[in-house]
């Protein structure tokens, strides 16, 4: 394989990006912008940096492979003279190695990893570089992280390897790319509870929910009963609080205390209701764990090719019943449902 990349048999446009935090973005792009425009020139890759006040930025480096392959040699190199520097100023003596993350999407991760892992043990092996996937999706997205960390040498040489097998494999149904949020997270209240969407799932969110429930307190004109004071007592949240809390709630509707049941019907056709289901209901119940609603799915009717799903709950338990199940479906029809 390295002759065919050196030899530049690979020589493919390609496109890698990468996720970085705010300082390495900093050295990156140096001072007045001279460093990534000395890295533009030398390598003749094109280099992008995402806007944003994120803590986190995609740079994104395009080009033919001989080029990105030069781009990552100085930017691994960057990375070894800010340890460096940053070691010439303190009293640590081994030195950390040069780490950079790949952002990938997960339909290529299997072939990365390989049959029962001997593709990623090949190529640490081989380049001596500490190569790990994480085994989650990046938030909202159908892409990985991948955290290559060792020498700049070793670095380089595990990029080209990890380059061969992306070109090899190229991606599966759609890509939703992975964007990095501005420091908060999208928080939806139901039953009680709050969520954050990461991917494809609401995960509990402990922090928000103090704020979020003083917020549900605050649109209550009245106490429910049997409670005199809120639940969750905190500081006194400014007077914008109801705007936002219908920003995060994303309606106001199921912001009382107590909303009154209600229900939804959707039809679904019978050929994605399985990927609702799950093996032996499995996602249908996650589904109605999370969203804290009751969904029931008709029986299949003779000559009909869709089946009724009925949701009952408050609206803000059905609205995330909704956005579960949309997510499932979505992710069934972009090709991504193996996942």
């Amino acid at each position: 394989m390295e002759s065919k990349v050196s030899e530049g048999g690979l020589n493919v446009t390609l496109t890698i990006r990468l996720l970085m935090h705010g300082k390495e973005v900093g050295s990156i792009i140096g001072k007045k912008g001279e460093t990534v425009k000395k890295m533009r020139e030398e390598s003749g890759a094109r280099i992008n940096i995402s806007e944003g006040n994120c803590p986190e930025r995609i740079v994104t480096i395009t080009g033919p492979t001989d080029a990105i392959f030069k781009a990552f040699a100085m930017i691994a190199y960057k990375f070894e003279e800010d340890i460096i520097n940053s070691m010439s100023n303190s009293t640590a003596t081994s030195k950390p190695p040069v780490t950079l993350r790949l952002v990938v999407p997960a339909s290529q991760c299997g072939s990365l990893i390989g049959k029962g892992g001997s593709k990623i043990k090949e190529i640490r092996e081989s380049t001596g570089a500490q190569v790990q996937v994480a085994g989650d999706m990046l938030p909202n997205s159908t892409e990985r992280a991948v955290t290559i960390s060792g020498t700049p040498d070793a670095i380089i040489q595990c990029v080209k390897q990890i380059c061969v097998v992306m070109l090899e494999s190229p991606p599966k149904g759609a890509t939703i790319p992975y964007r990095p949020k501005p420091a908060s997270t999208p928080v939806i209240f139901a039953g009680g509870q709050a969520y954050t969407i990461q991917g494809q799932y609401a995960i509990p969110h402990p922090d928000q929910l103090t704020k979020l429930h003083q917020l549900a307190m605050q649109q209550t004109p009245f106490t429910p009963l049997g409670q005199t004071t809120p639940a969750f007592p905190g500081e006194k949240l400014p007077l914008h609080s109801s705007e936002e809390a219908q920003n995060l709630m994303g309606q106001s509707s199921g912001l009382d205390a107590n909303p009154p049941a209600s229900t939804h019907e959707l039809t679904i056709p019978n050929d994605l209701i399985g990927c609702i289901i799950g093996r032996q209901g499995t996602k249908i119940n996650e589904i109605r764990q999370m969203s804290g609603a009751q969904i029931k799915i008709a029986n299949a009717t003779e000559g009909s090719s869709e089946r009724q799903i009925t949701i009952t709950g408050t609206p803000a338990n059905i609205s995330l019943a909704q956005y579960l199940i949309n997510a499932r479906l979505t992710s069934e029809v972009t090709g991504m449902g193996a996942l």
